[in-house]
């Protein structure tokens, strides 16, 4: 039996307590799901190293492959990529056994069905250039199994994340991720501490490879995309923070200027062309801080 699915004996009574000791419980299995992320810490940052090795010199895709709870947490984690960063549609997957309608539904049986997982990776046409990180608290969910061993034959870099040892999906991905949280204080149900773990650590590699991929300036979203009256105020203290002595109408000029891209902005307010500040930021691969250094020298 793996460790998720061990039923604690110690907990047998876990209806009879007060309900602040079923929380108390609850909230020492969320703490554990840290710990696991904590000792995961190396194998993360390998995938990241990795990933960004494969994603930084072309097109290749970031791609996202999962089934039930664990399917759903990487599309959140996913879907947060253009709205934060700036990642383009075009560059992300976000895969989940039974489709659309297994976000919001349960489909029975849908794990199970690993013939589904090659069609659909399959038809992704995978290369060498894409990403595939693929989740499952158990490590052997038949679909999300299958899906990483058709990106693997396609040459591409896959990542398995699982919280068990030992099991399939961390021994077909070249970069195994394990997140040992154990037993669930409600047996079975990863959605709990299993899930937590998996969530944390999406966080942390999405996020670092996104800063790794020049996608940020200092702790800073200089690519967000998404719009609405609350970010457009917040794109002038961002470019603001990258320019502190620019003042909010001068902001508010280089970000209409730019479309509202603080990079862009930021390059524009310092004087260069829009046809300059893209050459700039190509020549960088992104990186602002490059951008902003070349500039400079040529002062």
């Amino acid at each position: 039996m793996t460790q998720t699915e061990t039923i604690d004996s110690d907990l047998h009574n876990l209806d009879m307590l007060d309900t602040s000791e079923v929380l108390q419980h609850l909230l020492s299995s969320q703490q554990l799901a840290v710990t696991a992320v904590q000792k995961a810490i190396p194998a993360i940052d390998n995938a990241v190293a990795l990933s960004h090795q494969r994603l930084i010199e072309g097109s290749g895709r970031l791609i996202y492959a999962g089934a039930g709870a664990s399917g759903r947490l990487g599309v959140q984690d996913g879907a947060e990529l253009w709205p934060t960063f700036g990642w383009p549609h075009e560059r992300l997957m976000l895969c989940i056994a039974g489709g659309d309608t297994a976000l919001v539904t349960s489909q029975d049986g849908v794990e199970d069905n690993s013939n589904a997982a090659v069609t659909e990776a399959s038809d992704a046409k995978l290369t060498s250039d894409d990403v595939v990180i693929a989740l499952a608290a158990s490590g052997k969910s038949p679909w999300t199994c299958a899906w990483l061993e058709q990106a693997k034959q396609s040459g591409a870099l896959t990542i398995g994340m699982a919280n068990n040892a030992g099991t399939p999906l961390l021994e077909i991905a070249q970069c195994p991720v394990w997140l040992d949280t154990g037993a669930e204080v409600l047996a079975g149900s990863t959605r709990m501490s299993a899930g937590t773990a998996q969530k944390i650590a999406l966080n942390l590699f999405s996020t670092a490879l996104m800063v790794r991929m020049n996608r940020t300036y200092g702790n800073l979203m200089v690519d967000m995309a998404a719009v609405n009256k609350k970010l457009d105020v917040r794109r002038v203290r961002l470019l603001q923070g990258v320019l502190p002595h620019l003042s909010d109408d001068k902001a508010q000029e280089a970000l209409t200027d730019a479309g509202g891209w603080v990079k862009l902005a930021a390059l524009l307010a310092l004087g260069d062309s829009s046809e300059k500040a893209l050459e700039r930021l190509a020549d960088y691969k992104g990186s602002l801080r490059g951008a902003i250094e070349s500039l400079h020298s040529e002062s």
